[in-house]
């Protein structure tokens, strides 16, 4: 064979190894959109979707918790603020979506946009599990197609498959895609945000922004994606600080120009800012956040949110709810270890520009809030596993991204193909491997004896808690509910119990955060009490959800037939 041949032969091979390596991200990124879709009624409402329905449904003033003395109440009357009211006018139309905005400024931390986007939603396709996470879900298959547009401006068509791809099936982002809250939006917002910027400082003397029509456009969608992130999360500030920081070194020159269009997205936030931020800040619990007492331990503690943050957003995603500490936070030092190695090496290979716009949009955010929370001697990074900064996400994928790209031939296609399986591997285990539906045993076992009058003590007040059962339970079945406190359910178990053939002890292992959970000298007591009433144990068992928070004993009491 000649040279000649021989060169053109290696060139297709190499071509035909590149077309394999895309079609396998583009399967990835199909499997991510399937697994959505299959998905989205796998899980139960946990504690947080819950409570984000009933806000969304404009019904969180009309919700009326469990009185000061407790007393069995039916539990089908919980149901009722879990959809949208009966309405008969364009007036009642009105007066619930006012209900919705007073109770954000009530006490709600978060912005209005992720939930007056629902309540619409809600309105057009009702409050199922399917129909009320699907627009999550969109928004996440939307965010993969934003992804590659951002890898695509970075560094080309490939990295663009491969950052839509790492993102599909990332399974801190996969997890969030199929919740009833507003971490899949906000990761949208950051994601066209990202690209629309990028897009702009790489094109904005070239023919393709040279039209106003496109101008337009792009700066739309910058000042769009800025305010709807700020309008959906308030810490997506640090995403925009995080912008502007890759305007002052992508662009400098041009920076009033993008100075505008940030901050007109900034602009179009002052009315809520004004009128319902304010409001907010006045009802916000921070002192919850305090770090412990004394330097070593507040800034040990600091080290290991950040890593853990680090750990799940990467590595762990919500497996992190049944990992110890310990390992989550060495899943961050593995992650932030690798981050070193491949930053190293795309500064050695001249890749410094892309780097740093790498690390600007991925650890510049993290990096702002573990200082707020130094400063401010607070611990936000480590609440909630550090969902709130899911904002991050794109721009650490975008560095995994360009590393993997940078490497010779065959490894960029080896490592590019064992991440992509990886991040499935973990994804598909948690939603398959894992039991997430106590509530839908407890409804079995209502269901066993369904005209049986029950009553379920629940040694927990806590609104997600009480709306959790009202959603899975039988609105027919005659169940009454007892919830409050342990110490005064108890109390209350001694007068109730008796005029039950049927009664269900519920011990939360979480209750909330102002109550505990049952002590061991109360859970004897509740034995003795349900004895003493001609109660008989018959069932007991775990009931486990999404969350920790999530996690009841339930132990089932009956009175023998005589």
């Amino acid at each position: 064979m000649t040279r000649p041949a021989m060169a053109a032969g290696l060139q297709f091979n190499r071509s035909r190894v590149r077309l394999s390596l895309e079609l396998l991200l583009v399967a990835a990124i199909v499997i991510g959109v399937v697994l959505r879709l299959l998905n989205l009624g796998t899980r139960e409402f946990w504690y947080d979707e819950v409570v984000s329905l009933n806000i969304a449904a404009g019904q969180l003033s009309a919700y009326d918790g469990p009185s000061a003395i407790p007393a069995p109440t039916p539990l089908s009357d919980y149901l009722t603020v879990l959809g949208l009211p009966a309405e008969s006018s364009l007036k009642d139309s009105v007066k619930t979506l006012v209900g919705l905005l007073k109770s954000l400024l009530g006490g709600e931390p978060h912005p209005l946009l992720f939930f007056l986007s629902q309540h619409f939603w809600l309105r057009l396709f009702g409050n199922s599990e399917v129909a009320t996470r699907s627009l999550s879900a969109l928004c996440s298959i939307a965010a993969m197609g934003c992804a590659y547009g951002l890898g695509r401006v970075v560094s080309g068509h490939r990295s663009g498959l491969l950052l839509a791809a790492l993102l599909g099936v990332n399974p801190f982002y996969f997890f969030h895609s199929l919740n009833l809250r507003m971490y899949a939006p906000v990761v949208l917002w950051a994601t066209l945000g990202a690209w629309a910027l990028l897009y702009i400082i790489k094109h904005q003397q070239t023919s393709l922004l040279s039209s106003w029509p496109q101008q337009l456009l792009w700066s739309g969608l910058l000042a769009g994606s800025v305010a709807a992130g700020l309008l959906t999360l308030y810490l997506f500030a640090y995403w925009l600080i995080a912008l502007a920081a890759v305007v002052l070194y992508l662009d400098r020159r041009h920076w009033w120009q993008h100075g505008l269009r940030l901050g007109a997205g900034v602009l179009l936030t002052v009315p809520w800012a004004l009128w319902g931020t304010v409001k907010q800040l006045r009802n916000a619990d921070v002192d919850r956040f305090s770090t412990p007492a004394g330097f070593w331990a507040a800034n040990l503690e600091h080290l290991q949110n950040t890593a853990q943050v680090l750990g799940i957003h990467l590595l762990v995603g919500d497996w992190v709810t049944s990992l110890p500490d310990w390992m989550t936070t060495l899943a961050g030092v593995l992650v932030g270890s690798a981050f070193l190695i491949v930053s190293w090496s795309l500064w050695q290979r001249g890749e410094r520009q892309m780097l740093i716009v790498a690390l600007l949009l991925g650890l510049l955010p993290l990096g702002l809030a573990l200082a707020v929370d130094v400063l401010g001697r607070k611990t936000t990074l480590g609440f909630g596993m550090g969902r709130a900064m899911i904002f991050m996400l794109p721009g650490c994928l975008l560095l995994i991204t360009l590393s993997v790209e940078r490497l010779a031939g065959r490894w960029r296609e080896a490592v590019a193909l064992a991440l992509v399986l990886l991040y499935l591997t973990i994804s598909v285990g948690d939603f398959s491997l894992r039991q997430r539906q106590g509530m839908h045993v407890l409804a079995d076992v209502i269901a066993q004896e369904p005209t049986t009058p029950t009553l379920i003590a629940m040694s927990s007040r806590a609104r997600g808690h009480i709306l959790r059962l009202a959603y899975y339970l039988d609105p027919s079945a005659p169940v009454m509910l007892l919830a409050q406190a342990a110490p005064k359910v108890v109390s209350a178990l001694r007068t109730a119990a008796i005029e039950y053939p049927r009664v269900i002890w519920l011990d939360s292992v979480k209750p909330s955060f102002f109550d505990q959970p049952a002590t061991e000298a109360e859970q004897q007591e509740v034995q003795q009490i349900l004895k003493a009433a001609g109660l008989q144990p018959v069932q007991s068992q775990m009931l486990t959800g999404t969350m920790p928070l999530d996690e009841f004993k339930m132990s089932l009491y009956s009175r023998p037939l005589n």
